[in-house]
Parts: structure tokens; sequence; C-alpha cells
């Protein structure tokens, strides 16, 4: 387990390291001029070469990279206006366009993400996973069809169609939740509750139909194995080969793919943050992109492939738990 373990981590490394030195090839070296794309249409010839200075973009691309890598593990200092700005680890970067440091600006909008994120996923899984294990149970019959109809709307219309209809709605017609806003959950609860129940249901449902349908696909195909007629056969309950020999190797293939969706969604739910003017990462990520601010743009881009390798490290372990070939796999 350990040099399982082992192996996975340096595996990670590898890859962080790939995708740092991609990005930034991306924003620093393949752009025109990444000083006068950060400064912005009004700029002088002046502020255009400090920002230069200040970014390194004056030296050569290695020492350029490396500056910028030990930056992210001991900080570095940014010259702003003739005065230090102290960029401690790990530094993501400053911004001129808003004159703040983007580790700053991405800690502020992180636990909006976050929430959105994790509370959409406990939606689409209870939601997703549940609805599959009933269609597969009532396979061929009304109701697996009529989920099957809802699963295929889901995933037809597009999320900001749904989270414009859902606040006309509840919010302009009925009146029943307030229009999406942060409000901390220690102020109150409730309020907490119903500012981000629509985002989350939004965020959800396009999910949780895919989540249907991988589910009883998987559930239909568990129930044809040997080993589940072998335990019909042995006479045990239904429900008992249901829990014990069907749904644990049905609901398998769910642990990476919800490993992946909920790595990816961490680094910011760009659209429906949006719609809904929810001012996590997803927003920072839009709003850096009209603005051209590119070390925002590559703080997000090495943010979300963050947590997605850290999603697959942690997907590695929990497949390695669930199934010890995978371990066995590996040492080999």
């Amino acid at each position: 387990m350990i040099r399982f373990i082992a192996s996975r981590l340096s595996g990670m490394v590898i890859v962080l390291a790939l995708v740092t030195l991609f990005t930034y090839v991306i924003f620093f070296v393949l752009s025109p001029d990444p000083a006068v794309q950060i400064c912005g249409k009004h700029c002088t010839p002046e502020r255009i070469d400090q920002i230069r200075t200040s970014l390194g973009l004056d030296q050569p691309f290695w020492a350029q990279f490396f500056t910028y890598v030990g930056g992210l593990f001991a900080g570095r200092t940014f010259m702003v206006a003739g005065s230090e700005v102290v960029c401690s680890a790990p530094c993501l970067g400053y911004s001129f366009q808003t004159s703040q440091l983007v580790g700053d600006m991405i800690v502020q909008r992180l636990p909006i993400s976050v929430t959105i994120a994790l509370g959409a996923a406990v939606l689409w899984l209870l939601g997703g996973v549940s609805a599959g294990v009933i269609s597969a149970v009532k396979e061929g019959k009304f109701l697996d069809r009529f989920i099957a109809g809802l699963t295929l709307g889901s995933m037809s219309v597009p999320n900001y169609v749904v989270a414009l209809t859902l606040q006309f709605l509840l919010v302009v017609v009925l009146g029943w939740l307030p229009f999406p806003q942060a409000v901390p959950f220690a102020d109150d609860p409730v309020q907490w509750f119903l500012n981000f129940l629509m985002p989350w249901i939004v965020l959800a449902l396009t999910y949780a139909a895919v989540y249907t349908r991988l589910t009883r696909a998987n559930v239909i195909d568990t129930l044809q194995e040997n080993f589940v007629r072998t335990a019909r056969a042995k006479g045990l309950k239904p429900g008992l080969v249901w829990r014990r020999h069907a749904l644990r190797p049905a609901l398998t293939p769910i642990v990476t793919m919800f490993g992946m969706d909920i790595a990816g969604l961490l680094g910011g739910a760009l659209i429906t943050e949006t719609v809904f003017g929810m001012n996590g990462v997803g927003k920072l990520t839009a709003d850096s992109i009209a603005k051209n601010d590119q070390p925002v743009i590559m703080a997000v881009t090495l943010l979300s492939a963050f947590f997605v390798i850290i999603g697959n490290f942690v997907v590695d372990l929990l497949y390695s738990a669930i199934d010890p070939r995978v371990r066995t796999g590996a040492r080999a």
C-alpha cells in the first residue's frame, strides 16, 4: 500500500509540474506581449516596463519560469508604483488591473465555489444514484421510461436556460426563494440554505441525469453476472443480493466519475456562478477573461488542475480500498 501511494504521489508531482510549465508557456511566452495584455488598453510605456520588470519578463525563459515556481513555494516580491508588495507562499501572482494579490482574490472567492460544488454534489449523487437504481429495478416499465425521459430532458437543456427559468419562477413570480447571494452560514443558516438552493439545483440537474443513466446501465449489467445468479440460486433474500452483490460492483465506476466531477467544480462553476452573480472562482474566471487578466487566469487554471490531480489521487486510494487488484496491478 505504501508503494502504491508513493507511486501515485510521484505521478502527481510530475503531472502538476508539466501542467505548470504548459500553462506558463501559454500565458507568458505565446502571448504577443504579456505586459501589454496585463496592463490593459489605457497604459503608458513606463507602466508596461514596470510590469515587465516586476514579472521578470525581461529575463530568459527558464529564469522566469523558476522564479514563478519559486514563488509558489517560497513567495516573492513585486514592485508596484515604486513600492514592494510581498506575496507570501504560495504566491500565485499579482493582478495589476485590480491591484491585488491573486492568491487573496482566490481565497475570498473559493468558499462560495466550494459551497456550490459540494451542495450540488450531494444532490446529484443522491438523486442520480437513487433514480438509476429505481430505473434498473423497474426496467422496461412506466417508471423506467419516465425517468429516462426526465434524464434526457435534463441533459438537453443548457444550464443557463434552467437557471433563468427557475430564477423567474421561484424568485420573481412565486417569491419562494430570494435572489441568490453569498450569505455566511454562521450569520443565518436558513438564509444561507435558501440562497444556495437554486444554484445547487441548477448545477446538479445535468450531473444527476448522467449519473442516473450510468447507474442504471451498471446495475442492469451487474445483475446479469454469474455471481449474482449464484447468490440468488443459494436462496439469499433479494435485499441482501442487492446490497452485497449487485450494488457494490455496479457503483464502483461512480467513484471515479464523482471524484473527477467534484474536483473540476471546486475550481469554479463558471456558468452557474455567472448567471446567478455569485462571486465564486468561476465568476472570477469569467471577469478575468473579459479583462484579459492573465495572472488570475493562469492561477485559476493551476488551481483547477491541482484539484483534478488531487481528486484523481483520492479516487485511486478509494479504488485500491474497494478493489485490491488495483494495488496488485501497480506492483506488477
